[in-house]
């Protein structure tokens, strides 16, 4: 869950930086000579604070109601919309991968014709459609005025939809423009800001997954979604506030446009050989100006350079899977698993805050003591070796699920089970502790650390400076890819299983065999990190900084 948060971070960051003509470097480069940097106030001595703090407020505001309403949306849909489990996972993959599938165009959105102020305050005017929906179909209005249930799905869907939406478009544009208010106090300033901006985003998703989902699990949905409703609302008033301070920009054009013309172009021109120039080994080369195309050479090269990185992105694909069965599969095992204690029921989905603290706890460790030391012992972690070990981590997180999956239904056989109650909707659930589900969630937030962390480090060190944000963002839709195949796989597993006779996953889990199919996931993951393997051996990196020297080998060396 954190992570998630801290890629959002770091794809505004790259944004910022894409603006940077002439850098390639991860760091953040100011045009300022060593001396002005000195002399540049902070943010806190800037003037600036209270136009930074309605920004940084607006943030905290969404993320508390996204992580609301997708914190318990696969208990929401089987209790109140009375849909089957397999059912609530995939509206719950989908959802996350459509909030992640829409960053890439708002941001093109706010580059090329809206600006960035307009696009995040028209994607909060849409949220809060969707937000404000969610309670007021799901109070009970007695028996005359009662939504059907399929009344309330087809609200529920709708409601998503334009969360999804809003979601996407403040995503892609709230970091970059909080960044844009402080443009001409240098680095220092800018670095301060996304510090703050990651610990607000934090906040909003820790009171969301303590606070939030524990009203909505214990006291009801009607209430509970009253909540993110309420946030959202604030977030738009708080936007509207500094309004009369911003710096607003109008849009400057986006890159993804030129991308998206050379790559058709091309692609229209590719059907015969060249005949003045044979030698040409791609397609693209035929819009280059030099060839008689319309599009300068650098630029055209640029769009190549995007092509080498494109295959290690898709091998990350997979690992975004794995990582949303912490919100489906994790959660219907957890609610299957002994919660309460001493009369107090503990949220299903707060269990994403171990999540959070593995990522907590491991980043200074593998920054201060294991990266440093693998250097010092002449041995340093390549880019795309500390993704891979962070392959290896997801894979271990669903093996150590399905280990805890065979344990809890033996318990329930042996006579340790229970009936518990949730949201009104009563399980037979195991004795064993929910907390035997931590381990498995502090792999995945360890995982995170080393695939999700470096490989945003790795998009945007090897990406040309003004498509570095393209890259970000198309990071970003790795992650929403990997939601809808995790969608269809669960489709496509249970008819497959159904058709034997012995349904892996089926509406009460407890029937099923949800230990097999996270052997599956895992041996799946384990072929995606075989594929991994070959492309990384062959992957040269780009030099990025005039002293670059290791970096620029094999990642085999």
């Amino acid at each position: 869950m954190a992570q998630t948060n801290n890629a959002e971070n770091m794809l505004s960051i790259g944004q910022v930086q894409a603006r940077e003509p002439t850098s390639l470097s991860v760091e953040i480069k100011s045009s300022q000579s060593d001396n002005s940097k000195k002399d540049a106030p902070s943010l806190f001595r800037s003037g600036r604070l209270h136009i930074v703090l309605c920004i940084l407020f607006c943030e905290l505001c969404e993320r508390l109601t996204y992580f609301s309403i997708a914190g318990n949306l696969v208990l929401y849909c089987t209790s109140t919309l009375h849909l089957t489990s397999q059912t609530a996972a995939t509206i719950s993959l989908v959802f996350s991968g459509t909030a992640y599938f829409v960053p890439l165009f708002g941001g093109w959105l706010a580059d090329s014709v809206a600006g960035k102020f307009n696009t995040i305050y028209g994607s909060l005017l849409i949220y809060v459609i969707g937000a404000t929906l969610l309670p007021v179909i799901s109070i009970d209005f007695g028996s005359g005025y009662k939504l059907s249930d399929s009344a309330k799905q087809g609200y529920y869907m709708f409601a998503l939809i334009t969360i999804a939406i809003g979601t996407g478009g403040i995503k892609a544009n709230v970091g970059p423009f909080g960044a844009q208010q402080l443009d001409d106090l240098g680095e220092t300033a800018i670095q301060t800001f996304f510090n703050w901006f990651y610990w607000f985003i934090n906040m909003g998703s820790t009171v969301a997954f303590s606070i939030g989902v524990y009203v909505q699990q214990e006291y009801g949905f009607a209430l509970g979604y009253a909540i993110p409703a309420v946030s959202m609302i604030a977030a738009v008033i708080i936007l509207l506030i500094g309004k009369i301070w911003y710096i607003i920009k109008p849009p400057e054009g986006s890159p993804l446009t030129t991308m998206s013309k050379v790559v058709i172009t091309s692609a229209s021109q590719c059907r015969h050989p060249h005949i003045d120039a044979p030698e040409m080994n791609s397609c693209l080369d035929r819009v280059k100006e030099s060839y008689g195309g319309k599009f300068p050479d650098k630029t055209v090269e640029e769009v190549k350079s995007l092509g080498r990185i494109m295959p290690i992105f898709a091998t990350i694909v997979f690992y975004w899977t794995i990582y949303f069965q912490m919100s489906t599969t994790f959660y219907l095992q957890g609610e299957r698993m002994r919660l309460s204690y001493d009369n107090f029921s503990i949220p299903v989905a707060s269990l994403n805050l171990f999540d959070s603290i593995g990522i907590l706890v491991l980043v200074p460790i593998v920054d201060i003591l294991i990266y440093p030391l693998f250097a010092f012992c002449g041995m340093p972690l390549s880019k795309l070796q500390r993704i891979g070990v962070g392959m290896i981590l997801a894979t271990m997180s669903i093996i150590l699920a399905a280990v805890i999956e065979i344990a809890r239904k033996n318990i329930m056989q042996e006579g340790g089970w229970m009936i518990q109650e949730l949201a009104g909707e009563k399980f037979n659930a195991s004795t064993l502790s929910v907390f035997a589900q931590t381990p498995q969630y502090l792999v995945v937030g360890a995982s995170e650390v080393f695939t999700v962390i470096t490989g945003i480090e790795f998009a945007y060190s090897q990406s040309p400076a003004n498509m570095q944000g393209i890259m970000m963002g198309i990071f970003l839709l790795t992650t929403g890819i990997g939601g809808y195949i995790g969608s269809l796989l669960v489709i496509i597993v249970n008819a497959a299983t159904s058709a034997l006779g012995a349904e892996w996953f089926p509406d009460e889990i407890n029937d099923g065999y949800l230990e097999y199919y996270f052997f599956l996931l895992a041996g799946l993951m384990l072929v995606n990190f075989g594929i991994f393997l070959i492309i990384a051996k062959k992957y040269k990196y780009v030099n990025v900084k005039q002293d670059s020297t290791d970096e620029s080998s094999s990642v085999a060396s």
